[in-house]
Parts: structure tokens; sequence; C-alpha cells
């Protein structure tokens, strides 16, 4: 562990230490946020509202956001500034969506940053720290080519609030299991958070998981492709949002603990990752619910006829 321990003194940041103003003036790289949506548009004004006066300030280059929703969310997004795109046309040729780490990986063909951060889409109390303290260490420091955001996470359930006690599959299923075979990523406070920014080239280089484990496999992808100096994280205070029913846990600890095994057989270290079904009990009954793991292959060598194949057998 005593890599984990180094790499959390020497590369944990704190945002108050990346004001808009600072990167604005030391960028030399173009920068693009974007957010994957569907069905916020309670959440999405205040949030571009927050992001398009850092355009207007030349903190970040764009705001992009990609649709998927059968509420407003699009058409508010569009009308503060941000432009929007639907998810369904981006690569159509790849037939439907197939979850968020889908979504982030078409839209690498349409935003345009040399760095790209990524932001969740159902933030309460947003503010522009969430995207300058993401981008903060890609702008300061070269070496850097991954951030992840941690933050707490008030537990919110029945009208009571209490200061902690969010991210349960977090603490109870992805920091265990980046202990036990990735130690060096011990450190990193919340594997599965969706606000993470990267440089392009990066990004372009990793393969993407569409589901609910895309976010802890670019970690450990990252990890692997540039290694543990080049991944920072940054504290970015508190993050509020709604909490998913205790049942619907399960299947998204299995999720994770499936993109991990799927990292795990790609070094030779499982033999087989196992099942894409989950059986959810229901009283004396069983539902099987198929997760997927359909995974999409790095930007960089991106077949259009060899991926529209591999989509069609996942459908």
């Amino acid at each position: 562990m005593t890599a984990a321990r180094q790499w959390l003194r020497s590369n944990s940041f704190n945002h108050a230490e990346f004001p808009a103003e600072r990167i604005a003036a030391r960028r030399t790289a173009s920068i693009s946020v974007c957010l994957p949506a569907r069905d916020e548009e309670r959440t999405i004004g205040p949030i571009i509202a927050k992001l398009m006066p850092l355009v207007e300030r030349g903190t970040i280059d764009e705001v992009v956001v990609v649709d998927d929703s059968s509420d407003g969310t699009g058409e508010i997004a569009a009308r503060l500034g941000a432009t929007v795109h639907r998810q369904s046309d981006l690569l159509p040729q790849l037939g439907r969506i197939h979850g968020k780490g889908d979504a982030m990986w078409r839209s690498l063909s349409v935003i345009k940053g040399e760095i790209v951060c990524f932001l969740d889409a159902d933030s309460e109390n947003f503010s522009e720290h969430f995207a300058c303290g993401l981008i903060g260490p890609l702008v300061e420091q070269q070496r850097i080519s991954f951030v992840k955001g941690f933050y707490r996470r008030p537990f919110r359930q029945a009208g009571m609030t209490l200061p902690e006690g969010g991210g349960r599959v977090t603490e109870l299923t992805a920091r265990p299991l980046l202990n036990l075979f990735y130690p060096d990523l011990a450190g990193v406070r919340q594997p599965l958070a969706g606000e993470l920014a990267a440089r392009r080239d990066l990004l372009e280089a990793l393969p993407f998981l569409t589901g609910y484990g895309v976010d802890i496999a670019l970690l450990i992808d990252a990890y692997r492709e540039r290694g543990l100096d080049a991944i920072a994280q940054v504290d970015l205070d508190t993050r509020q949002n709604d909490h998913q029913q205790l049942a619907d846990l399960g299947p998204m600890a299995f999720a994770v603990l499936r993109a991990v095994s799927s990292r795990l057989e790609r070094d030779g270290r499982l033999a087989d990752v196992g099942p894409e079904s989950f059986l959810a009990a229901h009283g004396t009954g069983l539902e099987e619910l198929n997760i997927g793991h359909l995974e999409r292959p790095p930007f960089r060598s991106f077949d259009s006829q060899q991926s529209a194949e591999v989509d069609e057998l996942s459908r």
C-alpha cells in the first residue's frame, strides 16, 4: 500500500486550488465539458447556467449535452446556450444506445476539446468548481492525464438528510475490489464518480464499457495505460443527488464486480468473468436481469462495421 499512500499525498487536490481565472490564464489546450443526460429537466438548467459563463470568461471552449430524454432536458440546455446532440444521432450505424458509457464513448465523435470533462446531469446545488476542479490538474501538470472527483454524499431519504451515507456501492463493492486486486488505486476515494476529466488522447486509447461499470473500468484502464502518477483526484466538497432504493443496488454492484472481473480476465488473473445476468430475488421467485457488458473499442481504432456487428450480437 506504500504506492497508494504516496499517491494520496502527491496527487490529491482541492478544487479551491483551481479558480476559473487561473485556468483561463494558464491553459494551452482546448477544453470541452460534456454532460450525458436522460430526463434531467429538474437539474439541467441550473447546471448549464453555471457552466456557460466559463465559456464567456475563456475557462472552457464548449458545453455539450448528449441527450436521451423524453422530457424537456435538451430544450432547456439548448435555450441556455449548450450544444445539444441527441444520443441516437451519434454514430447511428451502431444502433441503439446501450447506456451512459456508450453515450460517453459516442460523444467523442462530436466534442472538440483536447481536454474533456464529463459531468453528471443530476447534481443539485451545482457550482462551477465541479468543472474547474477537475480540469485544473490537467492544465497545471502535464504529467497528469486522468482526474477523478470525490466529495461527501449526504444521504437523503424519507424527508431526512444525513451528512454522510451516500455512495453505498462505492464503499461496499468498488473500493474493496480495488483494495484487493488493484491496491495502488486504494486511495481513490470515489472510483464510481461520474465526474472526471482526461486528456482526449488517453480517452481515445481506452475501451468503454457501456453500462454502469464504465467509471471503474476507465479508472483501471487509465492506470494500466499511463500508470498511477498520471492519475489525480480532486475534492469537490459535497454532491447531492437522488439515491437508489436498496433493491436496486444489487444489480449496480454486480455491474461493478463484472467490470473489474473483465479487467482481471484481460490481464490473465481470472479464467472466466461469468454470466451477464443478475438474479434478483422477489418473494419466492427470481427475476433475471440482463446487466449487459457490451464494450466499445478504443475510439482511435474504431471500426464502424466491426462495432455494428458486435452491437447486433448484443441486442
